[in-house]
């Protein structure tokens, strides 16, 4: 079936929705390869930037905020140890003070019926300091630790914005643009958006059909929740296009730059507006996310939760194994029996491999022990992946055996243990795997096996436990002195070692001469 496509003020939509979207056997997959090109501008796949300077830009407002009283009437020397208390430096000018109670932040009625329904009792420290910088429509970088609240520290003040804006015409895009390096993360904020309703949103990703991620774009939605691959792709079909966005997020810049991503953020934010909003999120504060903060941040306000350097939620216990390779398996096994001797009343567990082949061995190793287990990687559908994590969720006693797929915006709450089978590249990866366990104030266990061919990586994740005021493993120091040898001449047995006594009762089974719960 052969269909042309229209321009309608900014969309472009064929004239045969159901074959276009998907809905005939040639088109299950969501594909648009039978669009008409010459109606469209230029030529498909090239995305021009627009010449702001010529464009009719309507004004919009951006500052929302108006301080409560008891926010106003607050003495500087509590608002001084109330940011002392909850690690918050900032760095800008003309910074709002914190609100410490919800009612403080002057969320509209609906806002605060959604706040109450899901049953928070105070805002997180990036929230208490972070909205009232939102909402006075500065440029904000936040740099906090996973879990720490950030999603409702944008999400809020979007739904603001938007309620102040003019309505969406026929054609119009997003007027708040969320990007997101993963599809879990995407579909989280997603699902925290949802949970807030009052503003129509969409999630776009990869990996999935396009007729229905299409046919919200066409329809209209205020809140778009993207990665930019799939972004991109839309922008260059004339499915969507920006020009009504004046709220951007970039939501976990680092993963998105250590992605590769750079190329199409850029190309994302050169079809938004100049004036635009635009709030920028990250655990880490590398060279590669200022340089991009100082470009496309124009007079930002900077606030940051805890260290600048380098740090991992303080609510994980870290344990680290220092072993040779072939003893990982023998390893994983004695492990996962202690913790279930430790936690018999259930508790999930996240096995984090290098490989997606491994994951799949892994999977059905931890099966013939015994053990409920469930896996994810990058070679699985969507479906697969949604059919996996609900199960996840579901169930108490669940181990997920996965890739780095879902070392960010996997949101849990109930995961007590990480497992680093295979340690990661870098201590930022290690650091989102293990900030999988101990999220929302609660706390949690973390493993790593670190073998010789990890020695590169000892000094890094030496410099994470200190800042946590873990323990650190003897064998792990001795190797990090010894990073400039041959790692195959580096012949370490055994790394368990002692540690602080309130973790685990010492009635626990013995191998290897020490437990990992021996106090």
């Amino acid at each position: 079936m052969t269909y042309g496509a229209s321009y309608h003020g900014g969309n472009y939509r064929t004239k045969e929705r159901g074959s276009a979207y998907g809905n005939n056997a040639n088109n299950r997959n969501g594909r648009f390869e039978n669009r008409n090109k010459n109606n469209m501008h230029g030529t498909m796949g090239a995305l021009k930037k627009p010449n702001w300077s010529f464009e009719n830009l309507k004004p919009f407002k951006k500052d929302f905020y108006i301080p409560h009283p008891n926010v106003q009437s607050r003495h500087p020397q509590e608002i001084d140890i109330f940011r002392q208390e909850n690690q918050i430096t900032l760095k800008g000018e003309k910074i709002p003070n914190p609100i410490q109670h919800f009612e403080e932040g002057n969320f509209p009625d609906h806002v605060m019926q959604c706040i109450r329904k899901q049953g928070f009792s105070e805002p997180t420290a990036i929230q208490a300091q972070g909205w009232p910088i939102a909402m006075s429509g500065q440029n904000m970088v936040g740099i906090a630790q996973t879990g720490s609240g950030k999603t409702l520290g944008y999400i809020l003040p979007a739904i603001v914005h938007i309620s102040s804006q003019q309505p969406l015409n026929h054609g119009d895009g997003p007027i708040a643009l969320v990007l997101a390096p993963t599809r879990e993360l995407a579909q989280q904020i997603q699902k925290v958006t949802y949970n807030f309703g009052y503003v129509r949103s969409t999630c776009i990703f990869g990996g999935a059909p396009k007729g229905s991620q299409a046919r919200d774009l066409e329809q209209g939605v205020e809140i778009c929740i993207a990665t930019p691959g799939r972004l991109i792709d839309f922008l260059e079909r004339g499915i969507t296009n920006l020009r009504r966005c004046t709220y951007l997020v970039l939501d976990e810049a680092d993963r998105m730059l250590d992605m590769g991503f750079e190329p199409q953020i850029r190309k994302i934010i050169e079809q938004i507006r100049p004036d635009r909003q635009v709030l920028m999120w990250s655990a880490t504060w590398p060279k590669e996310v200022r340089n991009l903060a100082e470009e496309y941040l124009v007079d930002y306000t900077q606030l940051n939760i805890g260290s600048l350097t380098l740090s991992a939620n303080h609510n994980i216990l870290q344990i680290v194994d220092v072993c040779e390779e072939h003893e990982k398996q023998a390893k994983l096994q004695d492990l996962l029996q202690e913790i279930s001797n430790v936690s018999p009343e259930g508790g999930k567990t996240i096995i984090f491999v290098e490989t997606k082949k491994k994951v799949e061995s892994i999977t059905k190793t931890i099966r013939r022990y015994g053990w409920p287990a469930v896996c994810i990687h990058g070679d699985k559908s969507q479906l697969e992946r949604d059919f996996v994590l609900t199960e996840f969720r579901r169930n108490k006693d669940s181990i997920l055996v996965a890739t780095d797929v879902a070392a960010r915006g996997l949101d849990v709450d109930d995961v007590k243990y990480v497992i680093n089978f295979d340690y990661p590249t870098s201590s930022e990866d290690y650091i989102h795997r293990i900030g999988r366990t101990g999220r929302s104030n609660n706390s949690g266990t973390s493993y790593a096996f670190f073998t010789p061919q990890n020695s590169r990586q000892a000094k890094g994740l030496i410099n994470v436990l200190k800042e946590a005021k873990q323990v650190i493993n003897p064998k792990l120091m001795e190797l990090a002195d010894r990073t400039g040898n041959d790692p195959a001449r580096n012949r370490w047995g055994y790394g368990n070692y002692r540690r602080r006594e309130t973790a685990f009762p010492k009635t626990h089974k013995r191998f290897d001469n020490l437990s990992y719960f021996d106090a």
